[in-house]
């Protein structure tokens, strides 16, 4: 067997970072400010900066920052909600949370983001928002998404939990819906040391009711302006967060130069197709994944020379069980049905060497 080439590796991160996180996590310990302490304020006040928007209210997750944002939008029963059937199920499931109807469009073949072209075919008078994904850390093509939202008047919610960073015209991702929403589960660009989320927005009184829903309906103790639930972020995780984002543009650097050589060294591998971009972006690459016709075979060769892979992901939405009751037969969304069946994901973190990457790329060439 060569060498060994994990899917992600987060032991080598948190050994390049250990000794400011673990002095991080232990003033919160001794500081026993567990819940909403000053490491969640500052948090919230530097991701707002990055993000170059003026709030953030940190959650207890991902998918519980696309529901708050959306339930404090008043998404609810009778609403209808578009986005894309290429997606992790905690962008649609978070609009189903909310009482509102999921709607789909069909993926662009080469970005493997929402369609813009297709999106206006589905829009009715219940249509309420538009639920973009930056998907896979390739932004979607804003510019028509927020020039439909504008023509239709509809709410504009960014899925950013894998483009923590990423870039469309030289604004990051984040900046131009009315709400945006950020998951920090551990193998995120921005990954925290377990679950953590947050909602960024311009909108201040937006902001204020996502941060009342989620600590119960209440901004004073005990005095509950409505049902809520409980879904803050975690002093350690917010400790964890404060001492990566000093370092996420250094990785995601990283992991665009790792792109660029899978993308050199693939070039000529016939039956590889390899990610695009879209022009005027700049990718953060949380996932690198190619198209190949023999996805199974190709993995498990893959796996047999120790190095890790996935699918990402195996089935488009309205083709799993839970969302049958959609009525949405095999056909319904051709690209994202074939893009499905084809794509694989090869190993992509900072810390991935050029040698590593050339190993995988060598196998690849000898297993197609």
């Amino acid at each position: 067997m060569g060498i060994q080439v994990p899917f992600v590796d987060l032991k080598t991160q948190y050994q390049s970072i250990k000794t400011e996180v673990n002095k991080e996590i232990l003033s919160v310990i001794e500081s026993c400010a567990f819940v909403k302490g000053p490491a969640v304020k500052k948090f919230e006040q530097d991701f707002a900066s990055y993000c170059n928007a003026k709030y953030c209210v940190g959650v207890g997750n991902g998918s519980d920052a696309l529901y708050l944002a959306m339930r404090a939008m008043d998404i609810g029963a009778g609403d209808e909600v578009i986005t894309t059937p290429n997606t992790f199920i905690a962008t649609s499931e978070s609009i189903s949370q909310t009482g509102a109807k999921v709607v789909l469009v069909d993926i662009n073949p080469q970005t493997y983001n929402i369609d813009v072209n297709k999106i206006e075919e589905k829009i009715t008078s219940k249509t309420k928002a538009l639920l973009p994904v930056h998907l896979f850390g390739q932004p979607a093509d804003m510019d028509p998404i927020l020039a439909i939202a504008k023509k239709h008047n509809l709410l504009v919610i960014e899925d950013c939990a894998q483009a923590h960073g990423a870039t469309y015209k030289s604004k990051r991702v984040g900046s131009f819906g009315d709400a945006a929403c950020f998951s920090f589960y551990p193998g995120k660009n921005l990954g925290a040391y377990g679950d953590a989320g947050a909602v960024v927005t311009n909108d201040e009184k937006l902001a204020e009711k996502v941060a009342m829903i989620s600590d119960h309906g209440s901004l004073q103790k005990y005095v509950h302006q409505m049902e809520g639930v409980n879904s803050r972020l975690d002093s350690v995780q917010a400790a964890v967060l404060n001492v990566k984002l000093k370092y996420i543009d250094q990785w995601n650097a990283s992991r665009l130069k790792n792109a660029h050589t899978y993308n050199e060294l693939l070039k000529d591998v016939a039956g590889v197709i390899t990610p695009y971009e879209l022009e005027g972006t700049k990718p953060v690459y949380h996932l690198y994944v190619i198209q190949v016709e023999n996805r199974e075979e190709l993995g498990k060769k893959l796996s047999e020379k120790g190095i890790g892979n996935g699918i990402h992901y195996p089935f488009s939405l309205h083709q799993m069980p839970a969302y049958e009751y959609l009525g949405l037969k095999q056909g319904s969304y051709p690209v994202a049905e074939e893009f499905s069946q084809k794509i694989i994901s090869l190993p992509m973190y900072p810390e991935l060497t050029e040698s590593m990457i050339e190993y995988v790329c060598e196998t690849i060439q000898s297993s197609i």
